[in-house]
């Protein structure tokens, strides 16, 4: 019989039904965003809480910071934990800390010293489940093709910018409606029930590290180019930490208090569409090209504001970088998976995460110090962006080794 060659095996499918039709990935991402929202509702819960009790304005937004600010700060240590025990061992008694801690707040509220809340909150927010790290983990035994890989941390990196606005105006509603009180309740519910969902799905419960090797016996995990590759998400960072204070400056200039949420609206909008717009198709080129491409993005569409447009052309213009935020984050990841050494995947993803947020304080900070100057609001954001891009041309070859 003559000899035949096999039809070639088709790729998979790379739409977003797809990538949501294979099994486990829609509840994982479900669940993980569900588990996260308390990221954006814990420290506005916190900041009504304590004022309701009648603390004051400066305690509560004290207590909200060092919320958020613990819980960046731990999650390389709970990433490495992850990495050698594994996910359920460290998200699991995580969460019960965490929301068993919120649940505690409105009991000691503002009574007593005011240590005793300090406390509680700290525990909250060092105890905050690693769902972000811990789901980027899970997606190459989910999705074993690179391309459903990038289409589903599109998706992922796409939605991060909406739980920042639904989580505060959730809040605002519960606490209006029902009380402080029960607004920290709810905030410590679905923290707990969205990391229930993501631990007890086959593919998290089966998860296990990579198991060190004789080639990677140190370990080694912040190499050259993840490094600079931090640096440069830090920059992202910076641009987006400057950007919300400008918000908030528009508003008071404007004299239209809605600016201060508007414009976050609208370039968490951007950061969305343009991760549906970049998953739906594979693009040319390596990752470290659209890594930079994305960054040239990110600075041009900060430029125009230089210009100090009006209310309504400012929040329009807005969402163009931010189209460009997500496709940044995925490919940053993307890098990340490459350089980082495969016994410590989680711990890298949560370093990037941190590199992020660290930015974004870094630009906060300046941002309300240097917040009198008009040219200030939309000259940080695009200095964080210059420096970004800067320093991934800096890093392209180490990048593109890797």
């Amino acid at each position: 019989m003559p000899l035949t060659d096999h039809p070639p095996i088709p790729a998979p499918r790379t739409t977003y039904g797809a990538v949501l039709g294979s099994r486990h990935v829609a509840r994982l991402l479900g669940g993980t965003l569900v588990g996260r929202l308390p990221n954006g509702m814990a420290p506005v819960a916190i900041l009504l809480l304590i004022t309701a009790g009648g603390g004051s304005l400066a305690f509560g937004g004290l207590l909200s910071a060092l919320y958020a600010l613990a819980s960046a700060l731990s999650q390389p240590v709970k990433g490495r934990l992850m990495d050698r025990y594994g996910q359920t061992l460290v998200s699991g008694p995580a969460v019960v800390l965490n929301s068993g801690s919120l649940l505690l707040l409105p009991a000691v509220g503002t009574a007593g010293h005011p240590s005793v809340p300090t406390a509680v909150v700290a525990l909250a927010g060092l105890c905050t489940p690693p769902l972000e790290a811990g789901l980027r983990a899970l997606w190459p035994s989910v999705l074993p093709d690179p391309g459903q890989r990038r289409v589903a941390l599109a998706l992922d990196t796409g939605t991060q910018g909406l739980l920042y606005i639904a989580g505060p105006l959730l809040v605002a509603a519960l606490a209006s409606a029902h009380g402080s009180a029960t607004a920290i309740v709810v905030t410590a519910a679905l923290g707990l029930f969205g990391t229930v969902v993501v631990l007890t799905t086959p593919t998290s419960r089966t998860w296990r590290p990579v198991p060190a090797d004789h080639g990677d016996a140190t370990g080694r995990l912040l190499s050259t180019g993840l490094v600079l590759l931090f640096v440069a998400l830090a920059g992202v960072g910076f641009a987006i930490g400057g950007m919300n204070v400008w918000a908030v400056t528009m508003a008071d200039e404007h004299e239209m208090d809605l600016l201060s949420g508007l414009l976050p609206a609208a370039f968490s909008t951007g950061s969305f569409l343009g991760g549906l717009i970049y998953g739906r198709r594979t693009w040319p080129g390596s990752n470290t090209g659209q890594l930079l491409y994305s960054a040239l993005g990110f600075l041009a569409g900060w430029l125009p504001l230089l210009a100090l447009p009006g209310p309504y052309a400012a929040t329009a213009a807005v969402a163009v970088p931010g189209l460009f935020l997500t496709l940044i984050v995925t490919c940053g990841f993307m890098a990340t998976d490459t350089l980082a050494p495969a016994t410590r995947t989680t711990e890298a993803y949560a370093w990037l995460i941190l590199s992020i947020g660290v930015g974004q304080s870094g630009g906060t900070a300046l941002a309300g110090a240097l917040a009198a100057h008009p040219l200030a609001g939309p000259a940080l954001p695009t200095a964080g962006a210059a420096a970004a891009l800067t320093v991934l041309a800096l890093a392209r070859p180490r990048l593109a080794a890797a």
